[in-house]
């Protein structure tokens, strides 16, 4: 290695050819830290998101189960338990109509244990999961105890039906999952057994 004399400091320096080399390397250590640093922090960022998630998940349980349970009390029924099988079930479907936009029943309830369903939809933020939530067991009001064929017959199942589902004494387990377009968030509840059957009332 060659030195030439610095006049200034005193200190030998680089010829260029080796004090090019020198700073590329030191380039390239500083260019490595900082991608370690992006690196680290976008871990981070993901590490948040996948902490908000989970909590945005456990609040939602919680809410829907306490509406849920909170109208069943009421009407002397034992309270719903959550699934995470129907939850799942929901999130594919909440995810499925905020990206096709259309707000309808599956079509896919069937099998060998058809899955009841409620439905929610409102503007995206709007609304806590207990005002979605609410929305549902307020439909108390418009139920007169009949069985499920004479409020068909009478034309008002819309204005009940999601309740008559939430008080359905042989649904055991609930499961539900939210997803939002740019306009709107999706509430999906899944229920098993289904309740709402044709010729039976809640109570049966």
């Amino acid at each position: 290695m060659h030195y030439a004399s610095n006049p200034t400091s005193g200190f030998p320096v680089d010829e260029p050819d080796t004090l090019r080399a020198r700073t590329w390397r030191r380039h390239v250590m500083r260019t490595a830290w900082v991608l370690l640093a992006v690196g680290a922090g976008s871990l981070g960022l993901v590490g948040a998101n996948e902490v908000q998630r989970q909590m945005q998940e456990a609040a939602l349980q919680s809410e829907m189960l306490e509406a849920h349970n909170a109208a069943r009390r009421q009407v002397g029924l034992p309270p719903l338990l959550w699934s995470r099988q129907l939850e799942a079930n929901a999130a594919v479907y909440a995810n499925k109509m905020a990206s096709s936009r259309r707000f309808a029943h599956s079509s896919n309830l069937g099998g060998t244990r058809p899955q009841g369903e409620n439905l929610w939809m409102g503007t995206r933020g709007a609304y806590s999961y207990a005002d979605m939530a609410q929305a549902w067991v307020e439909e108390q009001q418009f139920y007169d105890g009949g069985a499920i064929d004479d409020v068909f017959a009478a034309g008002t199942f819309g204005d009940i039906g999601h309740y008559t589902q939430i008080i359905w004494r042989r649904t055991t387990h609930v499961g539900c999952a939210v997803s939002s377009d740019g306009h709107d968030d999706y509430l999906v509840c899944r229920y098993l057994p289904a309740g709402n059957v044709h010729g039976r009332s809640p109570r049966d």
